[in-house]
């Protein structure tokens, strides 16, 4: 009898709520039959940054072929330094230089051109080719799940997409330009492109920051977003939320995240 494929399931941060979620996924019974999974960590242990080395064997394990999928538990990002979080240590791994951060939920797909950055930092890290990689990941994200024509619309970075030059040049300077360069759309005001995406309208949103495209897809979606990483030779999801060490032993968290992000891996493989 043939052996059904594997997803890896790091335990994210031992403080954390991950093994708890961890531990309430695989017992749901609400997990896609036809894959085997496997625990990567130790609950046990009181090293929390073994967190780090179990994202790292489960990334090799993935390059090797031994896994179909990974799907990681909630990390502290001190414990992934010097990496500001899980998604560019992954890409390390991976050595993986084209690559980008989409939270998907409810409707709502959106990928991000910056990550975890301070918001002083962002206007300095918008590139037109930044802006182009994200949107070509994206479009090659919604190919793969049968979308043949993506429809992507581009926020902009500033109020009113800049209203012209008067509340900032960036998106006719660098996020216009790079846009023509793809099949896209924008670059739109964000308050508005969230509503046509949320409409269906659009297939995907590009974002230009963190908060701009995580706070409407947690509106609708807040328990069950799932984050990916689009780029890396092997798939990738997480649960969209945080290590929560303020409820962590409490037997309280709910697992719906990392359900559905273990779910959504089973597609993509």
């Amino acid at each position: 009898m043939p052996t059904r494929p594997r997803i890896g399931i790091t335990l994210g941060d031992v403080a954390g709520i991950g093994p708890e979620i961890v531990a309430k996924a695989l017992a749901s019974r609400h997990l896609d039959h036809r894959f085997d999974y496997e625990v990567i960590g130790n609950p046990h242990t009181r090293r929390r940054a073994d967190a780090k080395t179990w994202v790292e064997e489960g990334a090799r394990c993935c390059l090797r072929g031994e896994l179909a999928a990974l799907v990681t538990a909630p990390v502290t990002k001190k414990l992934v330094a010097p990496f500001p979080g899980q998604t560019e240590l992954l890409a390390h791994i991976a050595g993986t230089k084209k690559f980008a951060m989409m939270l998907v939920g409810g409707p709502l797909r959106v990928a991000l051109v910056t990550i975890h950055e301070p918001l002083r930092r962002v206007p300095t890290l918008i590139t037109a080719r930044r802006v182009r990689d994200v949107i070509e990941l994206t479009e090659d994200f919604c190919r793969r799940l049968g979308i043949r024509r993506p429809r992507v619309g581009v926020c902009g970075l500033n109020p009113h997409a800049g209203e012209g030059g008067l509340l900032g040049d960036e998106e006719r300077r660098i996020i216009a330009p790079a846009i023509r360069r793809t099949r896209a759309t924008g670059p739109w005001p964000a308050d508005t492109l969230f509503h046509r995406h949320y409409n269906g309208e659009f297939d995907a949103v590009v974002a230009m920051y963190h908060d701009q495209g995580l706070a409407p897809l947690k509106m609708i979606a807040f328990d069950t977003g799932v984050n990916l990483t689009l780029g890396l030779p092997f798939v990738r999801t997480s649960s969209d939320h945080g290590t929560a060490p303020d409820i962590a032993g409490k037997g309280i968290a709910k697992p719906d995240s990392l359900i559905a992000a273990i779910n959504l891996a089973a597609q993509l493989s």
